[in-house]
């Protein structure tokens, strides 16, 4: 009779066939389960994901200060939005792509969607709620009227946002400045030229932005 030395005895085989239907099982439940528990069966032993610790930052908003508590992977966006209630601020593509949540941090736009709350200790933004003084519009806002620089009004909050940042940065010599400046606001109902002409009208009459 001859022995083959090199076979997986039976005990073996079958413990590893059981050990192998027992992880197949554990996956497949994983997959039906909830989100929660799927992300609870994950977590490393040390804790649950995503368990971290508020931080305390101050900065000005629309010229007022503010000190708040947030979670540190909180964006600006969702500051302005959730915390503070200025929903004029959109939250378009989540991506930087859209220019949609457009503010200035320190005077410079900023796409508040990329940029971390926790990093603007100490900084000034301002909003679209932040331009007008009052019930007087800022002077692009009105130049947007004027113009029909907007169609649904969805990325208007961003496009004045950028278009106030073109005067100020001396980048609205041209209508192909202007246009390579904004490039990075998208507008769905295409209404470019007049945007465009508004922010050279705001330019050419030298009005304060």
């Amino acid at each position: 009779m001859d022995i083959d030395h090199d076979a997986t005895p039976p005990d073996a085989e079958n413990e590893a066939r059981r050990f192998f239907l027992k992880q197949s099982m554990f996956i497949a439940g994983l997959s039906m389960a909830p989100a929660d528990l799927l992300q609870a069966a994950l977590a490393p032993e040390d804790g649950p994901v995503g368990n971290a610790a508020k931080v305390k930052i101050s900065l000005t908003v629309n010229g007022k200060r503010r000190r708040i508590s947030i979670d540190p992977r909180m964006t600006l966006l969702g500051l302005l939005r959730e915390n503070l209630g200025l929903t004029g601020t959109k939250k378009g593509c989540d991506f930087g792509q859209c220019g949609a949540c457009t503010v200035h941090v320190d005077g410079r736009r900023t796409l508040s969607c990329l940029t971390f709350a926790a990093m603007q200790h100490g900084s000034k933004i301002t909003t679209i709620e932040g331009l007008s003084s009052g019930d007087n519009l800022h002077p692009l806002q009105e130049a947007f009227i004027k113009h029909d620089g907007f169609q649904c009004g969805y990325c208007t909050p961003g496009q004045v946002m950028s278009g106030v940042a073109c005067i100020r940065e001396g980048c609205a010599g041209s209508a192909e400045e202007v246009r390579e400046y904004m490039s990075g606001n998208l507008c769905r109902c295409g209404a470019y030229p007049n945007i465009v002409d508004a922010i050279l009208e705001v330019k050419m009459e030298g009005l304060k932005v």
